[in-house]
């Protein structure tokens, strides 16, 4: 296995991330300036600094800029807010296109407010999060199903993150994913890598990456047992990845074939993020080799280096390839 191959070979690739692309606001506050409000006498929290980033679908974008992906783009929906505002900012800085977004005044812009205290470093206090609490407008989902249509061919890989964990409000409807379903099965050489919290039972067809506890859960809705090998075969997935943390990657394809590939034990700090950076690495990986046991091997480097950070972190080339030493 070659991490320095595969880093070279993924430069060249273009790359699509389908989803709910988030803003993530880090916003540190200084406990010693919350005192209380005069009009209502509760307690305010004085944050001091902001810093933003592209978060959920953001957090893939942000590991493929970083692990050296030339040609990145973003296809998903935000408002006309001012978060959006601050998103597509961010996204523009990181040189991830963002011209496939949707701008739509009936949704809001999807953001995790989180509140660090300044002296700790730690997250402290309850998130806030900015959602929107029911289906996206059936104008923005149109859109969303004709870009996807449009742009498909253009890219090499298609890295899906369906974040919501309702019923509504993300942007992976059923009529996006019967379109990408319809999609990936027209071209089967494309690498197309789904990653879905509570929905991976009802895609077809593509290459599947929940966690251990996603798979299960999934398995028990579909056919009320759990049964990895069984969710491969009904839902047709080309491979079932199923990440285990530090245990590493359980890889199911066809006729049976089941693989464990080890991990590489880590303290973790943070393992926010970590499903999100073992996508980009993983994903590529497999649309350079073809191998799925290197990809998993890859993507668990990357997800090493990650959790070891605080927050959504990325991994560098030259980290990836120091990691690499160690499961030599």
């Amino acid at each position: 296995m070659n991490a320095e191959r595969i880093l070279k070979e993924m430069r060249d690739l273009k790359v699509l991330v389908l989803g709910d692309v988030c803003l993530d606001r880090w916003c540190y506050y200084d406990p010693k300036l919350s005192e209380p409000s005069r009009e209502t006498g509760i307690p305010r929290l004085a944050v001091v600094k902001t810093e933003v980033t592209p978060g959920a679908a953001g957090t893939i974008v942000n590991n493929l800029v970083s692990l050296g992906v030339r040609q990145v783009s973003v296809l998903g929906a935000v408002g006309n807010d001012g978060f959006a505002w601050e998103l597509l900012n961010a996204l523009t800085v990181r040189r991830i296109a963002s011209d496939l977004i949707v701008r739509s005044p009936s949704i809001n812009t999807f953001t995790y407010t989180k509140l660090i205290n300044s002296e700790t470093g730690i997250e402290d206090r309850p998130r806030v999060d900015f959602i929107t609490p029911e289906n996206v407008p059936w104008s923005v989902e149109d859109e969303i199903a004709r870009r996807l249509r449009n742009s498909f061919d253009l890219f090499d890989v298609v890295i899906v993150c369906d974040q919501a964990e309702t019923a509504f409000g993300g942007v992976v409807t059923e009529k996006v994913r019967n379109l990408l379903v319809d999609l990936a099965a027209a071209a089967p050489d494309k690498t197309v890598w789904v990653d879905s919290r509570v929905r991976i039972e009802h895609f077809r067809g593509v290459i599947a990456k929940p966690n251990a506890m996603e798979a299960e859960q999934a398995c028990l809705r579909a056919f009320n047992a759990v049964d990895l090998a069984r969710l491969r075969q009904t839902c047709g997935f080309k491979l079932l990845v199923v990440t285990q943390g530090d245990e590493g990657v359980r890889i199911f394809g066809p006729n049976n074939e089941e693989r464990l590939v080890p991990g590489r034990k880590v303290k973790a700090v943070d393992i926010c993020g970590a499903g999100d950076s073992f996508s980009a690495g993983a994903a590529c990986a497999l649309a350079a080799t073809g191998d799925a046991a290197e990809a998993a091997w890859f993507g668990n480097l990357v997800a090493s280096i990650t959790v070891q950070k605080y927050g959504t972190g990325t991994a560098s080339p030259e980290e990836v390839l120091e990691a690499a030493q160690d499961l030599r």
